[in-house]
């Protein structure tokens, strides 16, 4: 098999057993091929080993990838980096979901500035679940006030939430910091949200977030192999 093939197939043998150990169906865990830095090429690589989700945190270097890649149907772009207030009408008008919303001006603007044409931005909100300075997101005290906020916001459907715990080996240390977005969500669905996503878990730590309700998992190396310099944008 091809590299990248081999690859995919042990990511999604990972993801088939880490949810079948939980009891949970492997087809409710959908596995984000993290692209940034690859180049469009190895995307096209994996989508003709049926790959359709790609995660990408530099916006310039995405848009160039959409226009080389624009003739294969299906493909669905997700953007999962910080966003820059002067970065949310490109990201409105090319992407389908959008991982990384933290404030609301963000989410205004990116609601706003998606066109009429297409359907609702599918967004999650990004939650620093371990309250780390270094991190983007929104506290989980101020997370329902954000959701409560965005909810309304016609041009968006907003699906879940996002976070990216403090990097641990240890296994139980991996699922509280999980199990806490997941409660979270939970309670958010008690006010009658319907929130149904939880991205959540990479390479290091996907079973343990399989275990804990992961609906999407993030995975770029396992993959693709040892990223690229990054672009700018």
């Amino acid at each position: 098999m091809h590299k990248i093939d081999d690859q995919l197939a042990k990511v999604t043998a990972r993801i088939h057993q880490a949810a079948t150990a939980v009891g949970r169906n492997p087809q409710t865990v959908q596995l984000i091929a993290v692209s940034k830095t690859q180049p469009a090429q190895a995307l096209a690589e994996a989508y003709a080993w049926g790959q359709r989700a790609f995660g990408e945190n530099y916006l310039q270097e995405a848009l160039d990838k959409q226009v080389q890649l624009a003739s294969l149907a299906g493909i669905e772009w997700h953007f999962i980096g910080p966003i820059q207030s002067n970065k949310t009408r490109p990201i409105a008008e090319h992407f389908d979901w959008v991982h990384s919303v933290d404030r609301l001006k963000i989410a205004q603007r990116l609601h706003d500035q998606r066109p009429e044409a297409l359907p609702p931005l599918n967004i999650c909100v990004q939650v620093n679940i371990d309250d780390e300075t270094t991190k983007s997101g929104v506290s989980l005290d101020e997370l329902p006030a954000l959701v409560a906020a965005i909810a309304p916001l016609k041009r968006l459907t907003l699906r879940g939430l996002m976070a990216i715990p403090a990097a641990t080996n240890n296994t139980d240390q991996q699922r509280a910091a999980f199990a806490r977005l997941h409660r979270a969500l939970v309670q958010l669905n008690q006010h009658g949200y319907g929130l149904d996503c939880l991205s959540m878990g990479m390479s290091g730590d996907l079973e343990a977030a399989i275990a804990e309700g992961a609906t999407f998992v993030r995975v770029g190396t396992d993959i693709f192999g040892a990223r690229a310099t990054p672009a700018a944008g």
